[in-house]
């Protein structure tokens, strides 16, 4: 029996070594300009840089004061954590996407994004996110968005 119920449970989700925090998971560029490394050293070639401030990525792995980074299409690698923030941000994907002032589609419109936008996150329904970017905000369809896990939720 006690098989039978601890199969039922979720799987347990994979804590990162070092802060003990849920990976993957979400985080920001804190600097306007960040070195992605081959490796978690300094002594690791340096791939590409990231220029720009507020970016959400996703850290899949964590060495020492390393976290190894992906942005949304996929390319990444070894940043310095000094370099992130655990301010949530997301980038918008669809062009023009509408912003309503509630999470409902029948709403009222409150603005407008281009794609590729960078916005705040806020509250997270299971289907719906509350976002803010230049003085406006309002609520996006979540597979708008990405910075988000499909199933997190956020108050």
């Amino acid at each position: 029996m006690a098989a039978a119920q601890e199969s039922s449970q979720p799987a347990p989700q994979e804590r990162g070594p070092v802060t003990n925090l849920p990976l993957p998971r979400y985080v920001s560029m804190k600097a306007s300009e960040g070195n992605v490394r081959r490796g978690p050293s300094l002594t690791h070639r340096i791939d590409w840089v990231f220029k720009r401030r507020g970016m959400p990525l996703q850290i899949t792995a964590e060495f020492g004061h390393w976290r190894r980074v992906r942005d949304q299409d996929g390319a990444g690698g070894w940043v310095h954590y000094a370099l992130l923030s655990g301010v949530r941000t997301v980038l918008v994907q669809e062009d023009m996407l509408t912003l309503h002032a509630q999470p409902d589609e029948r709403t009222a419109v409150t603005a407008a994004l281009e794609y590729g936008v960078v916005a705040r996150l806020g509250t997270c329904s299971l289907t719906w996110c509350n976002v803010s970017v230049g003085g406006f905000d309002g609520w996006a369809p979540k597979d708008k968005l990405w910075g988000v896990m499909p199933d997190e939720i956020r108050e």
